[in-house]
């Protein structure tokens, strides 16, 4: 909810700049707000609904080390098996010193290679503090994404703050050039107070 009025308040924003014609508030204000809204919080929001979307049974079923030989889950327990070893999901033999990412054929990446449902809050943690490293990717190129999506939001500051002051220094500056050229009569007269 608080995601969703953050952003309402910032495209009002940008609606108002484009209505009064307010370009430099347009471009230097409203896009660099978005960039960054989006990039990390509507990121956010996407992960949420990713999540939600993923059968993570069938995924963790993907991860486990307990299929027979037919590839029938629920066919071979490693407690109770007499050769001490069973499948995975892809028919390759697995022991019970095999990790989650040797067991899991979806290769994402991380600890879970993508069969582990992820910890969000961590996620969204790392990517600032562990650019281009998911511990329980959701999906693949995952690392890659978010490396991008915190370039953008990491550009979008100095945007957001220099470039509009930086544009109406300018402006200031041009402005204070034009009128000493019309107080000076273009510079090939002779100074007079006087006359303004």
């Amino acid at each position: 909810l608080g995601i969703s009025q953050m952003s309402l308040g910032i495209i009002l924003k940008g609606m108002n700049s484009w209505h009064f014609n307010a370009m430099l508030d347009f471009w230097c204000e409203f896009v660099p707000m978005l960039l960054f809204d989006l990039s990390l919080f509507g990121y956010m929001v996407v992960l949420i609904f990713v999540k939600w979307s993923i059968d993570w049974n069938e995924r963790m079923a993907l991860g486990t080390c307990g299929y027979d030989d037919k590839g029938q889950l629920g066919g071979c327990s490693l407690s109770t098996s007499d050769s001490g070893y069973c499948f995975t999901s892809t028919g390759a033999q697995c022991d019970s010193s095999s990790t989650l990412a040797d067991v899991c054929p979806l290769d994402y990446g991380g600890t879970g290679d993508g069969c582990q449902p992820p910890n969000l809050i961590t996620t969204l943690i790392n990517i600032a503090l562990k650019p281009g490293n998911v511990d329980e990717p959701m999906f693949a190129g995952q690392a890659q994404l978010q490396t991008a999506l915190l370039l953008v939001a990491f550009l979008s500051v100095p945007w957001l703050l220099v470039i509009k002051p930086y544009m109406i220094l300018r402006e200031m500056n041009k402005h204070k050039a034009q009128q000493q050229e019309r107080r000076h009569g273009g510079g090939g007269g002779v100074n007079n107070p006087l006359l303004g």
